[in-house]
């Protein structure tokens, strides 16, 4: 496939915009966004940190509903402990995934494990959101680990790169998906170089560290690089980068969101509404509190 030349490799460029999720801890949201809701089945991206928790601080997510969607946890550095209401519990460290599958309704936490909250930690990591395909819509609800050495890497000069999720560059995770997904993790070292093929239907970049450019043309940090279909890109590491390549095959129809709920059918989401609202999502087990519904 040939390379694109000048800009004309980049459909969109997608600045993160920074939110408090309250106490302090700050995330940088990139999707969703008014030009772009997906790319692949990718409805939801947001990066957490980097933030230095000090000692007897943590991160403390209460119980909340998630409907119609897998959700995809993925650390670079810190500790967060997941509980769901299927009875699961596990903590996730750096370079390990996390896919819990909402399906027709789960609900989980996301804390600072007790021995991380008492010596402190820096914590850095990417909670994206995909959105599932028509048929599993209301699929059982269902957690996955992955830890990271069972994650297929693929090394060469300078450059290391980690299948998350679905396949790329041969690999193939061992996480299920439901759709065509591309998720990888990519560290470059200066001047080191990854051609990406045009093997994805849709294809985005995020240089989540270092100086990165593309065709000559600079890709900052905390900026998603929509690609434009059907041509090869290089990635060109102007110093020490880690990146993140994510997309796959667009999903049938669209996707309303509202909250933590994804649906193709807007009145699934008014029920799953009124469901959290009576307490008839199941609970999560040692964790009693939850997120009210925002009104």
């Amino acid at each position: 496939m040939a390379q694109t030349n000048g800009e004309d490799w980049r459909e969109l460029e997608i600045v993160a915009r920074a939110r408090d999720l309250g106490d302090g801890f700050r995330v940088r949201r990139v999707l969703p966004y008014a030009k772009r809701r997906l790319v692949g089945p990718f409805v939801f991206f947001d990066e957490m940190g980097p933030v230095d928790l000090a000692p007897g601080r943590g991160l403390d997510v209460r119980p909340h509903p998630h409907i119609g969607l897998a959700t995809v946890t993925y650390l670079f550095s810190g500790e967060i402990l997941h509980r769901d209401s299927l009875g699961s519990q596990q903590p996730i460290r750096p370079g390990a995934v996390n896919w819990m599958t909402a399906g027709r309704g789960i609900v989980h936490s996301e804390r600072t494990p007790p021995a991380a909250r008492r010596s402190g930690q820096r914590l850095h990591g990417l909670q994206t959101w995909v959105a599932l395909p028509l048929a599993d819509e209301r699929c059982p609800p269902a957690f996955a680990h992955h830890p990271a050495e069972t994650l297929p890497e693929l090394r060469g000069e300078g450059l290391r790169l980690r299948v998350v999720a679905g396949r790329a560059f041969g690999l193939v995770s061992p996480v299920e998906v439901f759709s065509q997904t591309l998720y990888a993790v990519v560290e470059l070292a200066p001047g080191a170089r990854l051609e990406v093929p045009a093997e994805h239907a849709e294809r985005a970049v995020y240089p989540v560290s270092g100086v990165l450019e593309i065709a000559g043309t600079p890709c900052p940090a905390g900026a998603l690089q929509v690609l434009r279909p059907g041509g090869a890109v290089t990635l060109h590491a102007l110093e020490a980068t880690t990146a993140v390549l994510v997309g796959g095959a667009p999903l049938e129809g669209g996707r309303h969101i509202w909250w933590n709920f994804v649906a193709s059918d807007p009145a699934v989401i008014e029920r799953a509404k009124a469901d959290w609202r009576a307490g008839r999502f199941d609970p999560v087990p040692g964790d009693p509190e939850f997120i009210p519904l925002p009104e």
